[in-house]
This record gives C-alpha cells, structure tokens and sequence, in this order.
C-alpha cells in the first residue's frame, strides 16, 4: 500500500454556512489533487439539513440555527461538546478512491478507536436499514453506520466534484439537549470519550488502516477566500437553504 501524503487541517469552530462553505473549499482543493482531511466543531447548537429535505423540517428544532448541506441524508444536530464533525476530501482516481467505501472505512477505524477505549457495549458497524423517525439522520440506521448499544453514534454522507469525493459525517458523543431522543457514546458505553481524545488519536489509526500520512497543514490564502465566497453565494443565502 503507497504511503501518500494528506493534510490534516486545524480543529476550527464555526456556524453552519462557515462550516459548509469550508468543505466545500476543500472538495474544490482535492480536485486539484491535494487530499485533506479536518475535525470541526459548531460554534452555536445547529441543525443541518440534507440537500433534500424540505426546509420546513427545521420546524422539528426551531430553537437552533440552521443550514442546507450539500449532501443526502436527514437532518443532524449540532451541538458542541455533544457531538463532533470530521470531513475528508480525495482526489479523483487510484489510489485515493478504488471503488471501496470509504463511509465504511472511517466508520471501522472509528470503531476500532472506541473500542481501544473500551467502548463494549456492541460498537458494530449496522447490517439492515432500520428507520425511527423522519426528522432525524441518527433515527434512520444505515448499513455501514456505526451503532452503540443498537443506537446510531456515527454516520456520514459523501457528495462528488468533478470525480473527486468529499465525506463529512458526525460522531456523536453525547445527548445533546436539543435532542434528548438521541444517546450518544458515553448514555450507550459509559464510557466519556472527549472530542480531543478523537482528534489526537484518530491520525494514528488512519495511518495503519490507510498507510497514508495525515500531516498537519493550513488553509492556503485561495481556499480561504474561496470559502468566504461560497459561505455568502451559498450557505449564508436563504435561497440556498429554503430551496426546497
């Protein structure tokens, strides 16, 4: 397996057009051929939701901010130090994309992490659709989701760019007030596992998995005013986010 180089980008709060129009900076970076990958936190209790969801949907949370993303899937809760975003942005082609799933990938080595922190009680990777609610992403199990204690604690969606592949998804580490049906790890395990604890040792299991190096980088001055544009043309815009 190549040993191939990534950037691994700082851990940055942000609201949600900040954070999206990030990802999406990213995605434009990778098809160039530079693959990134970066943890963010939310910097007020956001609900995000799926590039189809209906915008009345945030009417189930009205007491959040928030956004459109630009991938499937239902909506998601963001809240901080309940829950923690990753994104991942690949180039097109081998050997950075070769037909397997990467939501697979980051889901396992997610689960191998938790379970170096003794998070026992049944971290499996979902084998069968399962669907709790309509609303919510973490009420709808999907296969390769990560589950706790049969509840749904990771799960992500991918969108495409010109052949290269952004991923971002959400580890949910707690119950989050602003979504009390929602356990996360530690109400699932007992276990308090911190996003730092995340963050610092997650490099370190992409690594073996992947042979890749994760090497902490910076946002260039291009991507930096190219996620501004986006945030103002898109995320910020409520043309955007009421579409549908």
């Amino acid at each position: 397996m190549p040993e191939l180089p990534m950037r691994l980008l700082p851990m940055t709060p942000g609201n949600g057009p900040e954070q999206m129009a990030a990802d999406d900076a990213m995605l434009s970076t990778a098809v160039r051929g530079v693959a990134s990958m970066r943890f963010y936190s939310w910097s007020e209790p956001t609900l995000s939701l799926g590039y189809f969801q209906s915008a009345t949907a945030r009417l189930s949370h009205p007491n959040l901010a928030w956004v459109r993303r630009a991938t499937g899937g239902a909506g998601i809760v963001h809240h901080h130090p309940f829950e923690l975003t990753y994104s991942l942005a690949l180039p097109p082609g081998t050997p950075w994309q070769n037909g397997e799933s990467w939501i697979c990938r980051v889901h396992h080595m997610l689960q191998t992490l938790l379970l170096r922190y003794r998070v026992v009680s049944h971290a499996v990777l979902c084998g069968e659709e399962k669907k709790l609610g309509e609303t919510l992403c973490f009420l709808h199990q999907t296969p390769g989701d990560l589950l706790v204690g049969g509840s749904k604690v990771v799960g992500s969606a991918q969108r495409k760019q010109k052949g290269a592949l952004l991923q971002h998804g959400t580890i949910l580490l707690g119950r989050s007030p602003f979504a009390p049906e929602l356990p996360g790890i530690f109400e699932q395990s007992g276990v308090n596992v911190t996003a730092e604890t995340i963050v610092e040792n997650f490099p370190s299991q992409f690594e073996v998995t992947t042979g890749w190096k994760l090497q902490p980088g910076d946002w260039t001055a291009q991507e930096r005013e190219n996620s501004e544009r986006i945030r103002a043309e898109k995320y910020a815009h409520p043309d955007w986010n009421a579409k549908r």
